[in-house]
């Protein structure tokens, strides 16, 4: 991975802000105090907490250097980026974690990871029986927030192979361009294989075997569709944009379907599990009423379309079993799966 220091700047807002808010919840900040974290980017919280919000590669660059000011911690980096798991990616995530392979997955990221974040580049090469991941990070930035953004990339790129290979990607080999920060900086702690500090490039490299394991997890045409859906109903959502209801859907569409709790839905929006169950009643809604009528409407959709079978949906919606998505079903509808199927809305 390159990092460049040359200034590269964009004014193209694209940068999701749930990357924004994983560091606010890292730093254990609540919404008083997220204005400290806001700084200098001329974003407001209630900007922050919107889903729809998008920031500049400069106020992404901001909140960093900020959150580092803030922490007062040299291993903030190592921190976040051991959060950065696939699901933390939106749409490239899923790409990336439905992959035949680890190769595929890298490959998703080197493709979409523009649509993430926009000054950030991967580059990949073979050789000799390795893969070479470089990274280019095209944006003026902080010595402190330079080594930040590399740790994170590096730690991103591990998570991605743990998840698909189902262990620590030791034999990967992670080199930096930052200087040697010492023994106490944590590396040993977050870093499997082998690393290396003061190169030229910061890259990673990974055995060409090692990206060739098939993915256990892989199954591409159910999580392409799985996203689509999820896309369509995102295009869709009732309700006012501003109101819990909508932010609470928007949150459970941009994870995988039936995994967010109310506990991290709180948590997200920088208010108590209390205060968030106030806030849906006073719009008539309960969060297992929302979550419910989201899996609802998934089922169906896929019911519809006709090419998963009930099975298949039953994994997608993260039942354990077809039987139990079998019940939820018919207590949400008034019939089974295979008798919607047949008959459709009536």
């Amino acid at each position: 991975m390159n990092q460049m220091t040359q200034a590269n700047p964009t004014a193209l807002a694209s940068i999701p802000t749930s990357y924004t808010r994983l560091i606010a919840q890292e730093l254990g900040m609540h919404a008083g105090n997220l204005p400290e974290l806001l700084r200098g980017t001329h974003l407001t919280v209630e900007q922050l907490l919107d889903e729809a919000t998008r920031l500049t590669a400069q106020q992404q660059i901001q909140v960093i250097e900020n959150a580092l000011r803030l922490s007062e911690d040299d291993r903030l980096g190592l921190r976040i980026g051991k959060r950065l798991t696939p699901a933390a990616h939106g749409p490239m995530g899923y790409l990336a974690s439905s992959s035949p392979n680890l190769l595929a997955a890298i490959e998703a990221f080197q493709a979409f990871l523009p649509t993430r974040v926009s000054f950030v580049r991967l580059d990949l090469s073979q050789s000799h029986g390795q893969l070479i991941i470089r990274c280019n990070i095209d944006a003026e930035m902080s010595p402190e927030a330079s080594r930040f953004m590399a740790e994170i990339c590096a730690l991103a790129m591990l998570s991605c192979a743990e998840f698909i290979i189902g262990r620590p990607a030791h034999e990967f080999q992670t080199c930096f361009m930052h200087p040697d920060p010492g023994p106490d900086a944590g590396y040993a702690d977050h870093i499997p294989g082998k690393y290396s500090f003061s190169g030229d490039e910061l890259l990673v490299r990974a055995p060409m075997e090692l990206c060739r394991i098939p993915n256990v997890s892989a199954n591409h045409e159910s999580y392409a569709l799985a996203r689509e859906q999820c896309e369509a109903i995102l295009a869709n959502l009732s309700g006012e944009p501003d109101s819990c209801r909508r932010q609470i859907e928007t949150m459970m569409l941009s994870f995988p379907i039936g995994t967010l709790t109310e506990e991290d839905a709180a948590a997200a929006l920088f208010i108590s599990k209390r205060t968030l169950s106030r806030r849906l009643k006073q719009e008539g809604v309960g969060f297992r009423q929302i979550r419910d009528e989201i899996l609802a409407r998934q089922a169906r959709s896929y019911l519809r379309d006709g090419r998963l079978s009930v099975e298949a949906i039953a994994t997608l919606l993260n039942y354990h079993d077809s039987a139990s998505f079998r019940r939820a079903f018919k207590r949400w509808s008034g019939m089974t799966p295979d008798r919607y199927r047949q008959v459709g809305d009536l």
